[in-house]
């Protein structure tokens, strides 16, 4: 330590350093007088939200909001510290009344600074996390106790309101895109309709209905022509027979009159048959791009289907949305109004400021020993160099005589006169 190994040691060290100490801590004394005054106090604020859990449990009702409760709480607080969310804010609470010529990027930065919002995850089910929050804390720190309740409040009101508006946004807009898919898978259907049908007017092919319509005409017409071909071999036998009388004579003219007629009606039919099985029988070619047609019209049907249940989904997921009956933000603990600042007090400041000025101007008096070193004592001699002195005179100083300036200076004209002489 120098040439201080005891006590003494110290306290002549003080003593022959003692303006150097004086001079350091006046000088860290005025510092920090000057810093207290410009310390601001600061009051702190706290605003709780809690995440509630969906009143219908997911699997009955599953909600269409994606991503997880820790990401849409990070995109609200964005937008809440937007520059426009910012200085909406100050327009409304009036933060800066004395700060006219502040400019606007330093009341926005200093806002930022102010406030924080801190989330609170859920306890987790298994080892997996979800991202789930279970509390929200917005804290706001400020020179006035009234000016950080009422910043951490309307965070908090504001957080609230971007939650229900983008959750409510959202879910508009998922049942908006279902309804416009479901939409346009309709009008496909619709065109696809179009063109089947169009395609068997051209092609002269029956449609599904009329398809079953003409086979039992068909099978009508054939049983019809087999009755006629039984009545007309009936007839000629009859015909065939010799007729030796006059009636049958005339049986046989009426006989040859009905068959002519019976010939003329199966000749008819005939033809009627023929356009069937012409309606009902296509070329491979048609066949093929008629089985396309249907191919299509099934896939478009099925996704017609899955899109009308998502949108039926959509649809209560916006319900939930309006009655408030999904996951949401509640205040759990409202900002109390700050009693005492969190800073520390002006006096506790400069009490710590003039001891540490104190000790600093004994380092600076200890490091100028240590620059300068001296033997001032016998012991410190024989500690040093191993030589015990013999002597030891102690430093001697002038005593100066209150008056002995007079006495010198009349002296000294006496002198100046026995030489004028």
């Amino acid at each position: 330590m120098g040439s201080i190994f005891s006590i003494a040691d110290a306290i002549d060290m003080v003593r022959r350093r003692a303006v150097t100490i004086l001079a350091v801590f006046l000088i860290g004394s005025i510092l920090t007088f000057f810093y207290a005054l410009s310390k601001q106090h600061l009051y702190t604020s706290s605003e709780i939200l809690q995440v509630q859990s969906p009143t219908i449990p997911v699997d009955l009702a599953p909600t269409t909001i994606p991503g997880s409760s820790a990401r849409r709480l990070q995109m609200i607080e964005q937008q809440v510290m937007s520059r426009g969310g910012v200085m909406e804010l100050i327009d409304k609470l009036e933060l800066f009344p004395d700060a006219s010529e502040m400019p606007d990027s330093e009341k926005v930065a200093l806002i930022r600074r102010s406030v924080t919002l801190e989330g609170v995850a859920a306890a987790r089910e298994g080892y997996s996390d979800d991202g789930t929050v279970s509390l929200l804390r917005i804290t706001a720190n400020w020179a006035t106790a009234e000016g950080a309740q009422q910043i951490a409040h309307e965070f908090s009101q504001r957080t609230i309101a971007l939650s229900i508006s983008s959750r409510l946004e959202q879910a508009r807009e998922t049942l908006a895109f279902f309804q416009l898919q479901e939409a346009a898978v309709g009008a496909e259907i619709e065109t696809l309709d179009a063109d089947i049908a169009r395609f068997r007017t051209e092609n002269a092919i029956a449609t599904p209905g009329n398809l079953e319509t003409a086979q039992r005409e068909a099978e009508t017409v054939t049983e019809a022509i087999l009755n006629i071909d039984r009545k007309s071999l009936s007839l000629r036998r009859r015909i065939d027979a010799p007729a030796n009388s006059r009636v049958e004579k005339r049986q046989r003219e009426a006989d040859l009159l009905e068959l002519q007629g019976l010939e003329a009606e199966r000749a008819l039919l005939v033809r009627t048959l023929e356009e069937l099985n012409d309606s009902l029988v296509g070329t491979p070619e048609l066949d093929l791009q008629l089985a396309e047609y249907t191919r299509q019209l099934t896939n478009l049907r099925a996704q017609k289907q899955q899109v009308s249940a998502r949108r039926k989904e959509a649809q209560i997921g916006l319900q939930l949305e309006t009655q408030r009956q999904s996951e949401r933000l509640t205040v759990l603990e409202p900002a109390p109004l700050p009693e005492y600042p969190f800073t520390k007090a002006r006096k506790q400041i400069l009490v710590l400021g003039a001891v540490a000025s104190l000790l600093l101007g004994v380092g600076v008096a200890f490091l100028l020993d240590l620059r300068h070193p001296v033997v001032r004592s016998a012991a410190q001699m024989e500690r040093d160099l191993g030589l015990r002195p013999v002597i030891s005179i102690p430093e001697v100083k002038p005593v100066r005589r209150r008056g002995a300036w007079r006495s010198g200076l009349r002296r000294l004209l006496g002198r100046r006169t026995s030489d004028s002489s």
